[in-house]
């Protein structure tokens, strides 16, 4: 049995069974256009569809990290955001809200002031020297991931030594950081799509049971990206059988979270992954 917990706003949060995180992307340019939502009538009606498929929270994002995506001014962020926020407080007040930033004055924006749960950083802490001190002092939990450089070079930076030892290294550095800073509740999201080929994906992907040996949660965002897109020769949009199929294959190898466009589906797989290893 699983036995990690994290805390979110005084809830023990358990990984008995493996959780479902819904994307809502409050951009013009995410690479799936399916989930982008630009005004409050698809932000609430993206939210009711994640919740309604069993999702147990909602991760929102303003500023697209796909490969070669356009800078956004941090004032262009958090008014994305905002617009978001304002209407999951309103209307959805319990749900669990993880906000999709690198940097730090929006992280506290988003939590002090619309009651975000969670800090999702795709940079680790790298591009905001902030971020650290500002999660230690604003008590979430906050998602650690695996990039190189910035969304705009991180595919100029494949070059590894030894990928998944270089990756658990990397961890290891940034978690013990952490933790020095009073950050107790981490979350390893290893990065598929960022700073990796096509090739250093899956052989990542086949190696992602050593990161339990961190003893924390491990998220896998691999939602429609062209890890899958690429190698089946199609499009994002024709991807969800791929997804599912990398989904459900993360459950078995030690996923905690899934982060996803397609909520019905990965909670199936969640459930039947679970009958599966009752039985083992």
């Amino acid at each position: 049995m699983n036995e990690m917990t994290i805390n979110i706003k005084g809830e023990l949060v358990s990984f008995d069974r493996p959780l479902v995180m819904g994307i809502l992307n409050v951009t013009p340019d995410s690479f799936y256009a399916g989930s982008r939502k630009q005004n409050e009538a698809e932000i609430a009606g993206r939210i009711e569809t994640i919740l309604g498929e069993g999702g147990d929270m909602v991760d929102i994002g303003g500023y697209s990290s796909r490969p070669d995506a356009a800078d956004v001014s941090e004032a262009e962020e958090s008014e994305r955001l905002k617009l978001a926020l304002e209407v999951i407080k309103r209307d959805y007040p319990e749900t669990k809200v993880s906000v999709d930033t690198f940097r730090a004055s929006v992280a506290r924006m988003a939590v002090e002031t619309y009651g975000a749960a969670i800090v999702n950083d795709i940079s680790g802490g790298q591009l905001d020297k902030d971020m650290f001190p500002t999660i230690a002092a604003l008590k979430v939990p906050y998602i650690l991931m695996h990039m190189r450089g910035n969304p705009k070079t991180m595919q100029r930076h494949t070059d590894y030594n030894h990928l998944t030892a270089d990756i658990l290294t990397y961890f290891s550095e940034k978690v013990d950081e952490l933790f020095q800073l009073g950050v107790n509740d981490v979350i390893l999201d290893p990065g598929f799509g960022f700073s990796k080929t096509l090739e250093q994906n899956y052989e990542l992907m086949s190696h992602l049971a050593d990161f339990r040996l961190f003893k924390l949660p491990v998220l896998v965002g691999i939602s429609r990206k062209s890890m899958i897109y690429k190698l089946l020769g199609n499009t994002p949009e024709e991807s969800l059988n791929g997804t599912t199929v990398l989904n459900t294959f993360a459950l078995l190898h030690g996923a905690d979270i899934l982060r996803v466009h397609d909520v019905k589906e990965a909670v199936e797989a969640v459930r039947i992954v679970n009958q599966i290893n009752k039985n083992q």
